[in-house]
């Protein structure tokens, strides 16, 4: 079972005597969880972020409860002696891939990033979007249990960044936890179970004001086959719940995982009848049956 990752007290500074880019800092990442952290630049928000992913080691404090996890950085080194298969087959293997499990993986999140057409371009020439989606796919092909996002939606195109977005919603509806630093405020808005702050080297969670948009969410109106249970990842995928008669639910859902529960749910054996979709907007809902 997966455990919660945790820094207690947990300080870094690049040198013995250099100053202190972080001190202090105590988080909680629980299994199946969103989080996402905020600063101005220069705060330490990477450091943070490559503290936990295990990137860099903590100067005082510690660091338990580590997950398998898998890190996108701010600045992918591109410039590899690699296809972008292969390289992606090499890291599937460092995952504990098998070869074959590799490749399969690495064509498939090619495939959903757009960028199947590059599997076997030598990485140097990639461009940076191309580069980017390589460095996420890498990230996302051995199903990490924490996923580490440093501004991973920088360089990608639209139906990339969204392609991302679902990645975000299944990792954490499989019990995946997910850290991220994006510099667009709207990013997965609604989504987070936590958002922090990075400020003068320590960490502030943010409590969102109660008048605060939460950003566009959806609500589905599904019935279950008779006797049936709503699905486990549904109830995880879903901000709110609730059963309105007997086999039929109401759930709410950042518009964000909206996709991700649709398919979890008429997947599902058997499969939920999905009976209404709206789009509720932070200032009034637009029907979209």
């Amino acid at each position: 079972m997966q455990r919660e990752l945790r820094l207690d007290n947990v300080g870094r500074r690049h040198s013995l005597r250099g100053p202190w880019v972080l001190r202090g800092v105590d988080l909680a990442v629980a299994p199946g969880t969103l989080v996402r952290v905020e600063g101005a630049n220069g705060t330490g928000k990477s450091t943070l972020l490559r503290l936990i992913a295990g990137i860099d080691a903590p100067t005082e404090g510690r660091v338990t409860g580590r997950p398998r996890t898998a890190y996108v950085p701010e600045r992918f080194p591109s410039a590899l002696p690699f296809t972008a298969l292969a390289y992606l087959i090499r890291l599937g293997t460092v995952h504990g891939l098998s070869r074959r499990q590799a490749a399969g993986a690495a064509g498939q999140w090619l495939e959903r990033l757009g960028a199947a057409g590059y599997a076997r371009t030598p990485m140097a020439r990639l461009s940076k979007g191309s580069s980017q989606k390589v460095a996420v796919a890498q990230a996302l092909l051995g199903e990490p249990e924490l996923l580490v996002l440093d501004e991973a939606w920088t360089g990608l195109d639209a139906g990339a960044r969204a392609e991302l977005e679902r990645a975000v919603a299944e990792r954490t509806a499989a019990g995946g936890a997910v850290v991220f630093v994006d510099h667009d405020p709207g990013r997965l808005a609604g989504a987070p179970d936590a958002t922090y702050t990075v400020r003068d080297g320590t960490l502030h969670r943010r409590e969102r004001p109660a008048t605060a948009p939460a950003g566009p969410r959806v609500t589905v109106r599904v019935q279950g086959p008779p006797g049936g249970r709503l699905p486990a990842d549904a109830h995880r995928i879903a901000a709110l719940a609730e059963e309105t008669a007997p086999g039929t639910h109401l759930l709410t859902v950042p518009a964000s995982h909206s996709d991700v529960l649709l398919r979890t749910l008429l997947t599902a054996r058997p499969p939920w009848h999905v009976v209404s979709v709206a789009t509720e907007e932070p200032h009034g809902p637009e029907d979209r049956r």
